[in-house]
């Protein structure tokens, strides 16, 4: 028997074995057994195959409903901070705990040089 065939192919197979041997269980009454035993399983991996496709279904719900709840959750706690910034002031280093940065000043930029002190182009000399 080839090892790479499809899952769907051996289903088929077993199918089609266990059908075959129950219809001529007169003459195969040693493999009815083994037969049972095959159906078990033939009827187990049909059930996980169900449950497997209705999880599917139940995880792409699921993946909808987190990024509807984070997308809603992002603007709660938006409003959240803005209300703790207003509260404790823009200034205030209390902001650090709750991760939110504290107005510290801007820095300095550095000096705008006024037209006097800007470098004047060397004058070129004519000959």
């Amino acid at each position: 028997m080839r090892q790479d065939r499809k899952q769907s192919d051996s289903l088929d197979t077993w199918q089609h074995l266990v059908t075959s041997v129950a219809a001529n269980a007169a003459d195969l009454a040693q493999l009815d057994m083994p037969r049972q035993k095959l159906e078990g399983m033939l009827k187990e991996v049909k059930d996980l195959t169900a449950t497997q496709a209705a999880l599917a279904a139940s995880k792409q719900e699921a993946s909808k409903r987190i990024e509807e709840l984070v997308n809603n959750g992002r603007k709660v706690a938006t409003v959240l901070k803005v209300a703790v910034r207003e509260h404790y002031g823009a200034r205030s280093e209390k902001l650090a705990e709750f991760r939110l940065q504290p107005f510290r000043g801007r820095k300095a930029k550095a000096p705008v040089p006024t037209p006097e002190q800007a470098p004047h182009p060397v004058a070129e000399r004519k000959p």
